[in-house]
């Protein structure tokens, strides 16, 4: 039997390159496309994981050399048509109504959480709501009165307080914008090494973020900080007479 030879996988000698805000929020990220007649201010709808959504070009079309591994980028499905920009505005619109009404009932039922952000589906009809909190919350009260106010699918979906930070962008003491919002896709605990936890409290104030952790920049600035979560030391007992 004739040993099966392996395709080599061929990639494009450039890919094109634009800028968006992904729902208007945040930073611009680069994401692929194939449409070089994109405009800055035009609307695209985007192929994520698990879902399609829309964000607005800040930066034109670039034609940049393929050097594989490249870093995976969402890739464009369209520019938006005439419908799509209706659906957009429409998304907009009931994302912003879903933000006001989830205000009023956590404060309502007296919920410990942060609202973070609200958008729908191009997919399915549905509405996420992304919020923040210290401890687990109860929220089935309110997931039933955004259901009943919206008739349609309502997803809670917790994310941490790096994830806001990320999402949201800003510019940190350093004075240039947030690892997390610029180019980090992978948001890792930060520990200094040998100290177990890690507690805040005696840390220096330089070296915490916006987002209240340890800074991602340590991991790549000083050689005392690591990925790896020590365990702290064993207490001594003392022994018995």
């Amino acid at each position: 039997m004739a040993p099966e030879i392996e395709e080599k996988e061929t990639y494009p000698d450039q890919v094109i390159v634009i800028g968006v805000k992904i729902r208007d929020l945040g930073e611009v990220k680069k994401t692929r496309t194939e449409d070089p007649s994109i405009k800055i201010g035009d609307w695209v709808l985007l192929d994520l994981e698990t879902d399609h959504t829309f964000a607005k070009v800040y930066l034109p079309p670039q034609y940049l050399p393929f050097t594989p591994p490249m870093r995976a980028m969402c890739p464009v499905i369209r520019k938006a048509n005439e419908e799509d920009e209706r659906g957009i505005l429409r998304q907009e619109r009931l994302a912003q109504e879903g933000h006001d009404f989830c205000l009023e009932l956590i404060e309502t039922l007296g919920l410990k959480m942060k609202l973070v952000e609200v958008f729908g589906s191009f997919l399915r009809r549905s509405l996420t709501f992304t919020y923040t909190a210290d401890d687990r919350i109860d929220f089935r009260q309110l997931v039933k009165d955004l259901a009943r106010r919206f008739g349609c699918r309502i997803e809670m979906r917790q994310i941490s307080s790096r994830e806001e930070a990320g999402r949201l962008s800003g510019v940190d003491t350093c004075g240039l914008v947030l690892c997390c919002s610029s180019f980090l896709t992978d948001f890792k605990p930060v520990y200094p090494r040998g100290r177990g936890d890690g507690p805040i409290n005696n840390m220096d104030s330089h070296r915490i973020g916006v987002c209240g952790r340890l800074k991602c920049c340590l991991l790549y600035e000083e050689e005392d900080w690591t990925l790896i979560r020590r365990k702290p030391p064993a207490l001594i007992h003392p022994g018995r007479r």
